[in-house]
């Protein structure tokens, strides 16, 4: 027989088991003020790893992380089983922290009232999506960049149950929450599998060509190797015209929509132009000043700083992509792009070609800047040499990818739609069982 549900009374609850309490969050969690231990190993807060020493998340991610080499008293002690609120808690939720050590003062440490609190319970409750957005309505922090601190915690009011019946649903949770991440990231490496088959087929492609009976010659250019007899080869400086980016005046940019937008590092990315992403625009008269730095179809955007040895820097203009709305682009500064000057290279051929290993390798000796922040010069980049078979071999190549290309991206959309949905189904199962609509048998994950 189902169980009796009454009204709980707080919004991001709903309902929940008549035996169930709702509480003050300070009944259950208390706010820890000691200052780290000196020598005390330094931990950080990650969305992705939950609250992990900062030398293994490195490791994990590769990732720099600012450690405190000095001034230690500004550190916070952490112990384990210890909740933490980051300045990221208002979009990821509260993290458990199963580990002891220091951690950066901007975090806030709750200890768990161990009487009425299975850790591994509220583990899922303070990640629940739900629970999130009620966190969130606390404050304007999503707007302003403000922290989340323990008064914001305590204005959302939480759960109580018997303990028994946390380590059930905690245990269901573990369980079938880890079924789920295995298969996710099972489905991850399969696409990044086709990925790679992708890249090479590409590669195998532009490279050698379609037919792999035709003799093969010395390029005379030692990174390229040996290339098919009748191609020949050519620098980028030769194919195309680099044009710069226009020096906006960012007084002149509005966030207020126009027919006229510029493009910025974050709106090239990953091989995609993104034109939702950090919309900035510009009004007509700016836009007729900026016209050297319009975009024209089958150009070819690329970003000439970004995150170092990322190698998602080209992408070829689609007719669609100026035409949406009618708008027009520009590029900032620190895009630029490459306008066909050579009758003898096809746009769509060198869309493929610039994503070959070894040319990128050879643009990417060059590359300076910090350990984070990559720096491309153009006259690295123009002097790089391509392979040029005849124009209409670059058709047929171009064909050939396109489709095949098309059939591994519908195999990788269908895939990524899965991890979607499975991310959709575990926010909702977290969400029910920790809220009592959902229940366990009792003789089950006891």
């Amino acid at each position: 027989m189902a169980r009796q549900m009454k009204d709980s009374g707080v919004e991001w609850i709903g309902e929940m088991p008549e035996a169930w309490e709702v509480i003050n969050p300070k009944a259950l969690f208390r706010l820890r003020k000691e200052k780290a231990a000196l020598g005390q190993r330094q931990l950080t807060s990650s969305q992705q790893y939950g609250i992990v020493y900062q030398d293994e998340y490195m490791k994990l991610t590769g990732a720099k992380v600012v450690t405190v080499e000095k001034d230690f008293e500004i550190l916070k002690q952490v112990e384990s089983g210890d909740f933490v609120i980051s300045m990221r808690s208002f979009q990821g939720g509260i993290e458990y922290s199963p580990y002891s050590g220091s951690i950066s003062s901007a975090y806030v440490m709750l200890i768990p009232n161990k009487n009425c609190v299975y850790s591994p319970f509220y583990k899922w409750l303070l990640k629940s999506s739900e629970y999130i957005r009620a966190l969130q309505s606390t404050s304007n922090m999503v707007r302003d960049g403000q922290a989340m601190r323990y008064s914001n915690f305590a204005q959302v009011r939480l759960i109580v149950l018997p303990m028994e019946e946390q380590r059930r649903i905690a245990n269901y949770l573990d369980s079938k929450c880890a079924e789920i991440d295995k298969v996710v990231e099972q489905t991850r490496a399969t696409i990044e599998e086709y990925k790679k088959l992708k890249q090479a087929i590409i590669t195998e492609a532009v490279t050698k060509g379609l037919d792999s009976s035709v003799p093969m010659k010395d390029s005379g250019v030692e990174y390229l190797g040996c290339i098919p007899r009748g191609w020949s080869i050519i620098s980028i400086g030769q194919a195309f015209v680099y044009v710069g980016g226009f020096a906006f005046k960012s007084e002149l940019f509005t966030i207020t929509e126009s027919n006229y937008q510029v493009l910025r590092i974050g709106n090239v990315k990953n091989n995609n132009l993104i034109l939702d992403n950090k919309q900035i625009y510009i009004d007509e008269s700016c836009a007729e000043t900026a016209k050297v730095a319009e975009v024209r179809t089958d150009d070819i955007l690329f970003t000439m700083t970004g995150t170092k040895g990322k190698r998602d820097y080209f992408y070829t203009v689609r007719i669609e992509d100026g035409h949406i709305a009618e708008k027009r682009l520009f590029i900032n500064q620190r895009v630029g792009l490459f306008r066909k000057k050579n009758k003898k290279i096809k746009m769509a051929f060198a869309n493929y070609l610039l994503k070959e290993k070894r040319i990128l390798d050879y643009i990417f000796l060059s590359e300076t800047g910090t350990a984070n922040q990559g720096n491309l010069g153009i006259e690295t980049i123009a002097r790089t040499k391509l392979y040029l078979p005849p124009l209409e071999e670059q058709e047929e190549i171009c064909l050939y990818l396109d489709a095949k290309c098309a059939e591994i991206d519908r195999i990788i959309e269908k895939k990524e739609q899965l991890i979607e949905e499975l991310g959709s189904y575990k926010k909702s199962l977290i969400y029910e069982y920790v809220t009592g609509k959902k229940e366990i048998e009792i003789h089950k994950y006891s």
